[in-house]
């Protein structure tokens, strides 16, 4: 197999036109090119206004040596440029490690995974496809009825506190982009895009530089993961929540499960928490029983919000945007590093998004990012977040859990105490004075805003870093500082501000736990939480629990 690079088109293809397109390069007839396969789709923007989708095919040829040979010395033109061919090794794919004997054969008790958001699903998916059933608890409700929990959120302001935008089947990433980037690496994120496709995402995110699902289309992966659970034996519950756990001689026995007015025991000796990054009572819960907690720096900040078009223009450029070539969305990511060591910096942009409402506890007011997978909403919004580091907030372990909830009421009671989220325009906010409606940019947040002077609402240093950030973010796009663009406060549960301390997987100080994904404080996103659930699924089936019985 041969890798075909740096293929720069105008618009983009299909595979057909491809094949076309390669035979060309490479001075082959079509029937030569025996497959052909997308490695890579990116777009790039740096020579506007020739914009180019860029792609990296993989390609299986008749005599593939001579074409090999050939284009290294420029194909058939003399002193030509070297055409950018290469054999290609396809890369070793991954496969979930099962012991000779049967996975986890030692013990009798069914393992446990709370949590059904990426880190569980993929965790107990793992186990489940190895042959070993488990339990998955999920606190918040199946998909179909938390959406319409959601709905009546967002419309009503009525706010059901086990299930939400943070709460429920497929976690935080059901109600955003479904966005699949992520800073980690190795042979497991091919794995977990393979089984998201076989799910029902689209084929495109196995090649996509930036691939996304999009929230309705996430929706549906999530149901089908659940339904092959269920085949495979899996006992998935809803509004079951983890309410205690008990130890003896700091292995784990058993635990308390909550699900309505009832609490029952379930005996287990493996227990993979896949905590959402807002399961704060559990937090608390784990603390008390000693499991070591550490605070973590996370971020806090506001979601700001341009309309799409001009992204695109300042992106794509004027003549790529009013040309029949149809581009996606375009997006930005962004870094201001201030003098006083502190960041400021873009985060889960959502191109052709809504701001949502994102809170999970009465009382409090937080906003977050969701587009669908079309991405053809009018606005686009980003987190505009400042780095919080454990100094700021100081409380031990729990400390950033004590900020995060300050801040969220003081949006609350700032934004009417209805769940109205307070909004600022930039211009106001650089300027100190409160804003009294919106320009150009009409706001997406539902229930509604109420326009303030965030100056009001936020810590003196998240608004004097937004200060300072704002005008370098302004020269790296034009129009990020528009006066007119929204601000909507506050965005607090971009990460975890808890760590749960772990060694191999398993937590510090109680055998038998197994914390993972973003909550755990391992991840931040979709992949990487998948990814680290099916890291401590490796852990559970390889591990000996009657060595670890008293």
């Amino acid at each position: 197999m041969l890798k075909l690079s740096d293929v720069r088109l105008k618009e983009r293809c299909g595979i057909a036109a491809l094949r076309s397109v390669a035979a060309k390069m490479l001075g082959v007839p079509e029937s030569g090119i025996r497959t052909l396969e997308i490695q890579r789709l990116s777009i790039d923007a740096r020579r506007r206004p020739d914009v180019r989708f860029v792609y990296t095919l993989l390609l299986s040829l008749d005599d593939e040596a001579s074409v090999l040979a050939k284009a290294q010395r420029g194909g058939s033109r003399e002193n030509a440029k070297a055409i950018p061919l290469s054999a290609y090794t396809p890369p070793e794919r991954y496969s979930f490690p099962v012991p000779a004997g049967g996975p986890a054969s030692t013990s009798q008790l069914l393992p446990v995974i709370v949590g059904a958001g990426p880190a569980g699903l993929f965790a107990a998916l793992c186990l489940a496809e190895a042959g070993l059933r488990c339990i998955v608890l999920e606190r918040g409700e199946a998909v179909e009825e938390r959406v319409k929990s959601v709905s009546r959120f967002w419309a009503e302001g009525v706010l059901n506190p086990e299930s939400n935008v943070q709460f429920g089947e497929g976690g935080a990433g059901t109600f955003s982009d479904g966005k699949l980037t992520t800073g980690v690496s190795g042979i497991r994120i091919r794995y977990v895009l393979e089984q998201l496709v076989k799910f029902g995402a689209p084929m495109d995110i196995l090649y996509l530089a930036k691939p996304h699902i999009g929230t309705d289309r996430l929706r549906g992966v999530v149901v089908a993961i659940r339904r092959r659970l269920i085949e495979l034996g899996c006992d998935v519950r809803f509004g079951h929540r983890l309410s205690d756990i008990l130890t003896a001689d700091g292995i784990l026995t058993q635990i308390s499960v909550k699900s309505g007015e009832k609490t029952y025991s379930l005996h287990t000796d493996r227990l993979i928490l896949a905590l959402g990054n807002s399961s704060r009572d559990t937090f608390e819960m784990l603390h008390s029983h000693g499991v070591a907690l550490e605070p973590k720096a996370f971020s806090v900040g506001v979601r700001i919000e341009h309309l799409q078009e001009d992204i695109d223009l300042n992106q794509y450029g004027k003549e790529a945007v009013e040309s029949t070539v149809c581009y996606p969305a375009s997006d930005y990511k962004l870094a201001a590093h201030l003098d006083g060591g502190r960041s400021v910096y873009t985060f889960c942009v959502c191109p052709g998004g809504e701001v949502v409402a994102a809170a999970s506890e009465l009382g409090c007011a937080v906003t977050n990012g969701m587009s669908h997978y079309a991405r053809d909403g009018v606005n686009i919004n980003g987190g505009l977040l400042v780095s919080v580091t454990p100094e700021d907030f100081g409380g031990g372990a729990l400390g950033g859990i004590a900020l995060q909830r300050e801040l969220e009421k003081a949006a609350f009671c700032a934004g009417g105490s209805n769940y109205f989220a307070p909004a600022q325009l930039v211009g106001d906010f650089l300027r100190k004075q409160p804003s009294s409606g919106h320009g150009k940019v009409t706001p997406t947040y539902s229930p509604g805003v109420k326009y303030c002077n965030l100056w009001d609402v936020l810590p003196e240093f998240v608004c004097n870093a937004l200060l300072e950030a704002l005008p370098m973010l302004q020269k790296r796009i034009n129009g990020f500082a528009h006066p007119e663009a929204v601000m909507t406060a506050v965005e607090t549960r971009s990460s975890s501000p808890v760590r749960i301390l772990r060694e191999n997987y398993e937590a510090t100080g109680i055998r038998g736990i197994f914390p993972c994904g973003e909550g755990a404080g391992y991840a931040g996103g979709i992949m990487s939480a998948a990814v680290d659930g099916i890291r401590c699924a490796e852990a559970v089936i390889s591990s000996d629990t009657t060595k670890l019985r008293p």
